[in-house]
């Protein structure tokens, strides 16, 4: 429960990043963007970040039902494995580090629970 807790603070995380902070010095830097292309790609960033808000209230609502929620943490987290693939093979290899791997152990650990 605490990795997948981790995964959903993660997706909390880059909510903000997205939504709120795509074009100030923590998102320019997270994203390694100039201003110019901050500011092109603002709208896109935020609608991404939103995802990732409901990818971690889905997991937050997952651990919230407790043993009833096994199936919940392992929808949510297969989607944000199935994300972070993509996003590792289509945008940057390091999503597959900070996205898809904890979604894996945390997948591979819900299962192992069978809660």
């Amino acid at each position: 429960m605490i990795v997948v807790a981790l995964v959903a603070l993660l997706h909390g995380y880059f909510l903000i990043l997205e939504m709120f902070l795509w074009d100030k010095p923590a998102g320019l830097r997270a994203f390694g963007l100039t201003p110019e292309a901050a500011a092109q790609s603002k709208v896109l960033a935020a609608n991404q970040g939103l995802y990732n808000g409901f990818l971690a209230a889905g997991l937050v609502w997952g651990l919230w039902l407790g043993d009833r929620g096994h199936d919940v943490m392992l929808f949510f987290l297969a989607c944000v494995l199935l994300a972070g693939l993509f996003g590792g093979l289509t945008a940057s290899r390091k999503i597959l580090l900070v996205q898809a791997l904890p979604a894996a152990i945390g997948l591979v650990l819900v299962l192992l629970s069978g809660a």
